[in-house]
């Protein structure tokens, strides 16, 4: 691991200006992966800005349907949040089983949307959830914000302040987790919004990270029913394949992870 100056952001105007300082500064908020990354000498940033003990950007807050997150709240704050849990059971399940206690305690759901690993389990959330991503200069749908395998529409410097959502009328997330490291090998989040506003997001699964299913979106809009999701075309070809499964494996596993998902949500 190579030398690295470390800065505890009090602020993010202080976060801001640490970052300008910094020769190849970069913000961490968990680290869960970009420790690890330099561990493995494939990252040297000169700065590491310690965004988590920034207040503004902690804490859940339940408004009616109206579901705001901030983007330093550990993955197991969003698990044990009982107001969250009574309004989007869905993400607060999801957030249960990411990792293990270890990783739940330090990671959060900032540095989970701003790395945007392929088999991460929030992106779907946020796809499926149609989640606004905000950010010290901006708001992003979520739909707009995952542009790829590891890439956002974050620019140099921008900061994850929140994540907001208006809770669904029912939703939930199903996941096969590689069992060694917990990451979805494939994971589906459904979510009925009402008035035939259906949405199934994927990960794990696609070669090209998140992706919505749109054939499935339509078929649950017209019938909310496993059987509903069983016989939908997943093309092979957009299908990661690797040792853990090949593109048919994976592209079965999306139908499959598809019909436990909407059993789960009713």
């Amino acid at each position: 691991m190579y030398a690295t100056n470390y800065h505890r952001a009090s602020s993010l105007k202080d976060a801001q200006a640490l970052f300008k300082k910094a020769d190849d500064g970069k913000f961490v908020s968990g680290g869960q992966t970009l420790l690890p990354t330099m561990k493995q000498r494939l990252a040297a940033p000169s700065d590491l800005i310690d965004l988590r003990h920034v207040k503004d950007l902690k804490g859940i807050k339940v408004s009616g349907k109206k579901v705001t997150i901030g983007a330093a709240t550990t993955h197991a704050e969003v698990a044990t949040n009982e107001k969250l849990a009574k309004a989007c059971p869905a993400i607060a399940s999801l957030a249960s089983h990411i990792g293990d206690p270890a990783v739940r305690h330090m990671g959060t759901i900032g540095g989970s949307i701003a790395n945007n690993d392929p088999a991460a389990d929030y992106p779907a959330a946020m796809m499926a959830l149609d989640a606004t991503i905000h950010t010290n200069k901006r708001q992003i749908s979520a739909d707009k914000f995952f542009k790829g395998m590891f890439e956002t529409a974050l620019k140099d410097g921008e900061i994850i302040t929140a994540v907001e959502f208006s809770a669904p009328k029912k939703a939930a997330y199903s996941k096969y987790p590689n069992p060694a490291s917990r990451y979805a090998m494939c994971g589906v989040f459904v979510a009925d919004h009402g008035k035939g506003d259906v949405r199934v997001a994927v990960t794990g699964a696609g070669n090209d990270g998140v992706f919505r299913h749109k054939a499935m979106e339509k078929a649950l809009a017209a019938d909310w029913s496993p059987e509903a999701v069983a016989s939908a075309k997943v093309n092979e070809d957009d299908m990661l394949s690797d040792i853990h499964g090949n593109e048919a494996y994976r592209a079965n596993l999306v139908r499959v992870m598809a019909k436990r998902a909407v059993a789960a949500a009713g």
